[in-house]
């Protein structure tokens, strides 16, 4: 890529990032964005996307988990109303969503935030991005950090104990995940797994690079106790017991 071409799509998604992040409360608007951008829709996505390494709805609804995981931590307003303002429907599906994404729910968060200043109540509503864009109450989009072609993603092998998961499979794209996090919660919480040291697992079996995206196998797992041998049924998925011996941490 030319120098000024680069050059401008990273004013391009500067401005794209600033706009989209003073504006948590409003519905993202892709048509809308690749116009100011004078690009098409598709092109404008994939832009952005290879630029800080998430798309702009993907940034949008990270930004707005962070801002509510904040209000969590450093106010007392009510969870509904922070789960409406973070773009949710209901407590329940902000609750699963929260959860996924943090590995507790808002209240366990809350609770885990009592007495913290507000530096570190920005520090525990962060979620893992590689932009370096996250919630803060003053100019959000500071830490831009774009990435370059080629750039390799830094990756830690770590071997565990052997650990036991109950997981929730699935298949498709590995950026939907959340929902089955969101079934994993449905069916372990009425089962009783959740627990002191409980924490989230997410399992990935296929390189996106060669395996159709349907296809791509995936788990939301849940650490349980290690005799636990539960197989659970419900009325949107299937919960199995497993082993998990490695982690990848990137």
């Amino acid at each position: 890529m030319k120098a000024a071409t680069r050059a401008s799509y990273e004013e391009t998604v500067r401005r794209t990032v600033a706009g989209l992040a003073s504006r948590l409360d409003e519905a993202l608007d892709l048509q809308a964005l690749a116009r100011a951008a004078a690009v098409s829709p598709f092109h404008f996505h994939r832009i952005f996307r290879g630029m800080v390494g998430e798309t702009p709805l993907e940034m949008h609804r990270r930004l707005r988990l962070e801002r509510a995981a904040y209000e969590l931590a450093a106010t007392e307003h009510a969870v509904t109303r922070i789960a409406l303002a973070a773009g949710y429907e209901t407590h329940e599906s902000f609750t699963r969503a929260f959860r996924a994404r943090f590995g507790r729910s808002p209240t366990e968060l809350r609770t885990r935030a009592r007495g913290l200043v507000h530096e570190e109540c920005l520090l525990i509503a962060r979620l893992p991005s590689r932009s370096g864009v996250h919630f803060r109450l003053a100019d959000i989009a500071a830490g831009l950090r774009f990435l370059r072609e080629g750039e390799p993603m830094h990756v830690d092998i770590e071997e565990l104990e052997t650990t036991r998961v109950a997981a929730v499979r699935h298949v498709g794209p590995y950026h939907r995940i959340a929902e089955a996090f969101g079934t994993l919660h449905g069916l372990a919480g009425p089962a009783g797994l959740y627990g002191p040291e409980s924490a989230m697992m997410a399992l990935y079996y296929d390189d996106p690079e060669s395996t159709p995206e349907a296809e791509l196998r995936a788990d939301a797992g849940l650490v349980v106790r290690a005799d636990a041998t539960q197989t659970l049924q419900g009325n949107n998925g299937l919960l199995e017991t497993k082993m998990a011996y490695r982690c990848i941490k990137t």
